[in-house]
């Protein structure tokens, strides 16, 4: 049974930083890729950022400069080290686990809240 486990969300100052992470296990035929999408309330899910096996990333633009996503392949571990945020930052954070066969699989959220 595939399992992701996600931690490091809280409420934090503009201009703060957080570093979330997201261990996963149960994945029998190894994991692809890793990443993070966000949820605002009323809006659909976006990326946020994600890396692939051969540690290939991509952004998105809003996040650029500022947000450094990692990898612990021994781990299979993702870490998305979020600074200079900002009150559209604020969301729900999903970590996503493709692996090389079967369908995505989902954590269950982590709020990040951004507020003076």
């Amino acid at each position: 049974q595939v399992r992701l486990v996600e931690s490091g969300g809280g409420l934090v100052q503009p201009g703060g930083s957080l570093r979330l992470s997201c261990a996963a296990s149960g994945v029998i035929f190894g994991i692809d890729v890793m990443g993070w999408y966000r949820q605002a309330p009323g809006k659909q899910r976006d990326l946020v950022a994600t890396i692939t096996t051969g540690g290939n990333t991509n952004y998105a633009d809003s996040v650029k400069g500022r947000f450094t996503i990692s990898r612990e392949y021994a781990k299979n571990t993702v870490y998305l080290q979020m600074n200079a945020l900002k009150p559209e930052d604020t969301a729900v954070y999903y970590c996503m686990v493709r692996p090389f066969v079967t369908a995505d699989y989902w954590g269950q959220g982590t709020q990040v809240t951004v507020s003076a």
